[in-house]
């Protein structure tokens, strides 16, 4: 089969490979769509540094169909379209037993796509745990989701204490996660939305999707953002910025109301100094990673119901290299999604 797998630090290549076989307890997964991730880029770049095994095959966010069982695997039928959530924790600890793998007490950050091989090939074996069903849900919609969509959801339901009728949002980064987060936003609540990003195609697409306001992101984007949410000691009562930039950290804690949720999702290096002084009393900053598979499945729904769509670009599999290139640049509106070409047949 083919798969697009890392071989060395900032090396991909297309190869042929061996077709897996389940192992016990595990499902064999036709491929129908795997999703590009700005995290890959990081994985890419410094495998060693996060203790990613390499050769990998990438993918971290993928949707198929179930191709075969393994040993003593029930519950599933060959052809049945899944989702599959990409965290694998240790299955033992606190927080894996009470259903937050992503807050896996034992293992390292890791998973599908990440610590073992992932879904950009035509298959993919999984822990049949790992799948949720999506009924009718088209593949290149459901994929994006299991991190793109999971990811904003996961974030909004641990900032959903300020999130209340009147409240205000502000989302730093309109890309693969921000555009979701707007439309959960918009489904899930009756916050008023204030999209922020750099591009203003990103920004024609925030209000397109739900967004109230819109801000472009330079040297005055506080002050805009201001403008509109009143002078300290309120503001914007959620801030989720799913860029991470010393810029876009500087922005959140800038504009957050006192009492209000800081919630730093991406990856892009900036830091948040936390104490008297630095940001509003009672604020509280988190740090969501992913999310849970019950999320997951909350956000299936909201999909399967019409609410929520992922905005999605694209690309064979042998053109995985080019996706990834347009992602390094900013040069996508919403999310790559990778075809194999069995799919695509």
């Amino acid at each position: 089969m083919h798969a697009f797998r890392l071989t060395a630090p900032l090396t991909t290549e297309l190869l042929d490979i061996p077709q897996p076989d389940p192992a016990p307890g595990e499902v064999l997964v036709r491929v129908g769509a795997a999703g590009a991730c700005h995290s890959d880029l990081h994985i890419m770049d410094a495998p060693d540094a996060l203790g990613m095994p390499v050769p990998l095959t990438l993918g971290h966010e993928t949707a198929g169909w179930v191709e075969a069982l393994g040993p003593d695997v029930k519950n599933f039928e060959r052809g049945e379209a899944v989702a599959i959530y990409g965290i694998v924790g240790c299955g033992r600890c606190i927080a894996c037993l009470s259903g937050h793998d992503n807050e896996c007490r034992n293992v390292a950050p890791g998973g599908i796509g990440l610590s073992r091989d992932g879904g950009m090939a035509d298959y993919v074996t999984v822990p049949a745990r790992q799948l949720i069903p999506i009924g009718e849900l088209d593949v290149t919609q459901a994929a994006p989701l299991t991190d793109a969509g999971l990811t904003p959801y996961h974030a909004i339901v641990r900032t959903r204490r300020s999130l209340r009728p009147g409240s205000t949002c502000v989302v730093i980064g309109v890309g693969g996660l921000g555009h979701m987060a707007v439309q959960i936003l918009a489904a899930t609540t009756s916050a008023r939305i204030v999209a922020v990003d750099v591009r203003t195609e990103a920004l024609d697409l925030a209000r397109h999707i739900g967004a109230h306001h819109t801000v472009q992101s330079n040297t005055d984007a506080a002050r805009h953002i201001r403008e509109l949410v009143g002078p300290p000691p309120g503001g914007a009562d959620v801030v989720l910025d799913f860029v991470g930039a010393p810029a876009t950290v500087e922005i959140a804690r800038a504009v957050v109301t006192t009492g209000g949720d800081i919630a730093i999702v991406g990856l892009a290096g900036g830091s948040l100094p936390v104490g008297f002084g630095t940001v509003p009393f009672e604020t509280r900053v988190i740090v969501p990673f992913w999310g849970t598979r019950a999320e997951l499945a909350d956000v299936i729904a909201l999909a399967r119901a019409g609410r929520i769509r992922a905005h999605v670009d694209r690309f064979a599999l042998a053109d995985a290299q080019t996706a990834y290139e347009r992602l390094r640049a900013g040069r996508l509106n919403g999310r790559a999604v990778i075809i194999p070409e069995s799919a695509a047949a």
